[in-house]
Parts: structure tokens; sequence; C-alpha cells
């Protein structure tokens, strides 16, 4: 798989809002080696779940072809995600294609359950950083949440290889979710803290079909800074227009945190991400429900031209912001497609 080190890139492309197209998230798979109950859990994607059939999915060269042309469009951060990315077996081949694009950020978002096997490798082709998706230290509490037999031991020890590889700064991404999980809160930020991580608190969120989500289940963003803030003072930090945490740094110099609170303080007004699918759609929003299909005209053999048309018109269309409007929509209303957040 070959690419041109350098892409012509055209103005900024702007939506209805005048928001940028800047990130994009690739979903590199389906598939996931976790069942999550707040993103997929057992009972929907067990043993007779329909995952996506292998030729429905893009294809190495097709991901880099497709990055290729948001990147012409002003795109400078691509995060891949899944599902779970260290499924793929050709992750380290995709990961190549896009640093030749010469991006400032290519990321990785994974649960870390098989970090120590690809951190090295991903590193040589050319990942600058991770994300780990670590939702308690608890061996219980942790089991509980992942719904899985993998012990919480692998997923630090994944942490460990990512530092040791230099895939700085590496994020730690606790989904806090009532009843469950909230009271390891301070356990991670000592654990954050004595391991030089970044961690980043994410308020439970309406994301997929499948998770029950109610309002009540969320613990707001300002609640947990509080509750931090009594231990390790905060101090807030200013963030960088289209960012999806708010951040705090120790005041005692020892690290931050960051707060992604899509439901207390949605962060609509300037967000510059878009996501290709798996399969190949695009989605404008991590709520959408309705993507437009780039894998059939690439396969028909769309030139770059006319490809970038197609994302170009999907993007200065673009009116989404889910996250302000929900207060006066359904918490029930159908979703696809979780993504990790990453950032």
């Amino acid at each position: 798989m070959t690419a041109s080190a350098v892409v012509a890139r055209s103005s900024p492309v702007l939506d209805r809002f005048e928001r940028p197209l800047r990130d994009l998230r690739i979903s590199v798979t389906d598939r996931c080696n976790f069942r999550c109950p707040y993103c997929m859990p057992k009972s929907v994607f067990g043993p007779g779940h329909r995952f996506q059939p292998n030729a429905e999915v893009l294809r190495a060269d097709e991901i880099l072809r497709l990055a290729s042309v948001f990147v012409s469009l002003g795109v400078t951060k691509i995060r891949l995600t899944g599902g779970e990315p260290l499924l793929r077996s050709d992750l380290a081949e995709i990961v190549s294609g896009l640093a030749s694009l010469r991006i400032s950020d290519l990321a990785l978002t994974t649960n870390g359950a098989l970090l120590r096997r690809w951190a090295f490798r991903l590193r040589d082709a050319g990942l600058h950083r991770v994300t780990v998706s670590l939702d308690s230290l608890n061996p219980v509490v942790f089991a509980t949440m992942s719904d899985s037999h993998v012990d919480v031991s692998d997923v630090l020890d994944g942490l460990a290889a990512a530092r040791e590889a230099g895939l700085q700064p590496v994020k730690v991404n606790c989904v806090v979710r009532r009843g469950f999980n909230e009271a390891g809160v301070l356990d991670l930020v000592a654990f954050a803290r004595a391991h030089e991580l970044t961690l980043r608190f994410i308020e439970y969120m309406d994301v997929g079909a499948t998770n029950g989500w109610r309002r009540e289940d969320v613990v707001d963003g300002d609640d947990l800074r509080a509750v931090i803030d009594r231990i390790h003072p905060l101090i807030e930090v200013a963030a960088e227009p289209g960012a999806v945490a708010r951040r705090y740094r120790y005041a005692d110099g020892r690290g931050e945190i960051g707060l992604i609170t899509s439901v207390s303080r949605p962060f609509c007004g300037d967000c510059v991400r878009a996501r290709l699918g798996v399969d190949g759609r695009l989605f404008t929003c991590l709520f959408a429900t309705d993507g437009v299909d780039l894998r059939t005209p690439l396969r028909r053999g769309a030139g770059d031209d006319e490809l970038r048309v197609i994302v170009q018109s999907r993007w200065q269309g673009r009116d989404d912001r889910y996250s302000e409007l929900r207060p006066l929509t359904s918490a029930s209303a159908p979703r696809v497609e979780m993504s990790y957040i990453g950032g």
C-alpha cells in the first residue's frame, strides 16, 4: 500500500455553523474482545450477532485512499478506532500508510488488552500516540464493566508497553456510570499520577441503540471534578478550539486530567470531527443514525475528485448538534455504531 508523502490541501471546508472538517475517526473493525454493557452488551452482541462480512469492510488500501481525500479537505488528525482496532491483523500496514500522509496527529484508541504485542510494531509503523480505555483498577469492577475474561493486569501491561514504546502522551479514558465504578475514581487518579498518564473521565452517554441509557446513570463532570479537587487541587487549562475535553492540571504540577461532558456540558458548538465507519459510511456526528456511503462509489471506480465532492457536499450541509438538543429529544431515540470518543 502506497501513498503520496504530501497531499495537496484545499481551503477549509465549513459546515452550516462554520465548523471546519479537521478530525477523522476511522473504524477499522466492528469486532471487539470486550462486551462492555454501555457499548456492546452481550445480550445484543452475542453468538448470534451478525458482524460486517469481510467483503463489506473497507480494505487497507481503501482506508488509505479515503483518508487521503479527507486530508486534502483539511483533516490534520486521524484516530483509529473499532470495535477493538488491535483485532485487525493488517493494522500496522494501515498505520504505515496513514503515517505517509504526514498529518500532524495519528492516534489510536484501544481497550489495551492486546497492546503489549502491538505497541512497538505500531510505533515503528508511524503511530504517534495511544488512548487506552480503562474503567476501573478493581478486578471485579473491571470484569463487570468489560464483561470479559480479560484480566485488568493485561490492560495495565499494555499501558506499560505503550510508555516503553514512546507512544506519548499515553491517555486513559474512563467512562463513569453511576452505581458501577464511580467509587474507583480516586484510585484511577492516583494510578495515573504515579505513572505519568493523562486521565480523562467520560460521562456515560447514549451512544449506541442498545446500552439502556438513562440520565440518572450519569455522574456529571462537575461532580467528578469536585471529588478530585478535594484531594488533588485542580487548575483549569484553556482548551484548544474543537477539543472534546475540559482540561485541568494538578496544582502540584504532577500532570493533568480531562473531563468529557457531552451530557452536562455539550461541546457541539465547535465540533470538527467526522467518522468513517468500518463499511465506508461517513458520519458527521458521534450520535448520527444516517451515513453517506463512500465505499460504493470508491469500488465503482470514482476518482479522488468525485469522492472529494461527496465528502465536501455532506460536510457543507452538516448541521449536527445532537448533544445540545438532547434535552429536547427522547433519551431512547435509536442510535447506531458505538465508536470510541478518543481524543
